[in-house]
């Protein structure tokens, strides 16, 4: 059975507060959609009702063609899931511990040792199956949560910010171990705060106050703010940045490195690169260089973010 996503008005309040309001999205097999948005947008939520691990207030879901409220268990048996937490038995082995989610899914006595050694190479952890969960890194823990996710095969993967707190080697290492399972036609949804590895999905989702504000690829979410971003170097930088606000036409000036990043109003570019040109050596700043910046996926949150809070607080 293929992996597939499919949610369509999915809605969850707790008591007043509503976490997911009206969510619809689709993940196919071989394909890795990120879900991004700040904390409290209701990505965490989002994703327990579409594994089933949450009970939907309205709306449907259906996992590998299976509707989840009819078919629950059969469902929820294609889905592997990662929480966003570590929730292992720490005083259990790494061995111990894929032996007994393996027993949980149903593998019989005979499958769940050959799949435990053929997952722990796999996840890069067949020299430590013998170490105690609660002894292993941080990076090394969330390779064990990835490995008990994948321990019955399935189809579908939905993992919870899999890479936070984690070294950037291991970061690399855990997408690289992605990859490989989309080759082979898994479907994964995954969360995560970190723009760079949204940039590697095949399809982004924006999510903010338990809405999809925006989603497509990671090119088609850049291109909404195509000619809008201009590149300044000056010195000195602080100085350039207020110089820069001032511009009635720039609508966001951030440093980033050595560099001036600014957002401008649609078609404004060429006459904001002017006006600074003219204006920055005027105020006592040297100016190296100032042109057009390719917009990233970063700088369109910041853009969605803004508008967003600027419409609640226009309610």
């Amino acid at each position: 059975m293929a992996g597939q996503i499919e949610a369509r008005g999915l809605r969850k309040a707790f008591g007043a507060r509503t976490a997911v309001d009206g969510l619809s999205l689709s993940v196919q097999a071989g394909e890795i959609y990120a879900l991004v948005g700040p904390d409290g947008a209701g990505k965490t939520t989002a994703m327990r009702l579409l594994c089933g691990a949450l009970r939907a207030d309205a709306g449907e879901v259906a996992l590998g063609g299976l509707d989840l409220a009819r078919h629950t268990e059969q469902a929820r048996a294609l889905v592997g899931y990662l929480p966003q937490r570590f929730s292992l038995y720490g005083e259990m082995t790494v061995e111990e511990n894929l032996r007994f989610f393996a027993e949980v899914r149903g593998l019989p006595a005979g499958d769940w040792r050959p799949r435990t050694l053929e997952i722990l190479q796999f996840v890069g952890l067949a020299e430590f199956s013998a170490r105690r969960a609660e002894a292993l890194s941080g990076g090394m823990k969330q390779k064990l949560g990835l490995a008990a996710a994948l321990v019955h095969r399935p189809r579908i993967l939905v993992l919870d910010e899999p890479t936070g707190g984690v070294d950037p080697v291991t970061r690399q290492s855990f997408w690289q171990l992605l990859i490989e399972l989309l080759g082979q036609g898994v479907a994964v949804l995954i969360s995560t705060p970190y723009m760079d590895e949204a940039s590697r999905c095949t399809r982004v989702g924006f999510l903010d106050g338990g809405r999809l504000l925006v989603e497509g690829t990671p090119k088609q979410i850049a291109s909404r703010l195509e000619g809008r971003m201009l590149e300044v170097a000056a010195e000195p930088r602080r100085r350039a940045r207020e110089v820069a606000q001032s511009d009635p036409s720039v609508e966001d000036a951030r440093m980033f490195g050595d560099r001036l990043r600014l957002r401008v109003a649609p078609g404004a570019g060429e006459q904001v690169s002017r006006r600074l040109a003219d204006r920055l050596p005027m105020e006592g700043c040297s100016l190296e260089h100032i042109g057009p910046s390719r917009a990233d996926l970063e700088d369109v949150f910041i853009e969605l973010l803004e508008n967003r809070a600027f419409e609640v607080a226009s309610r």
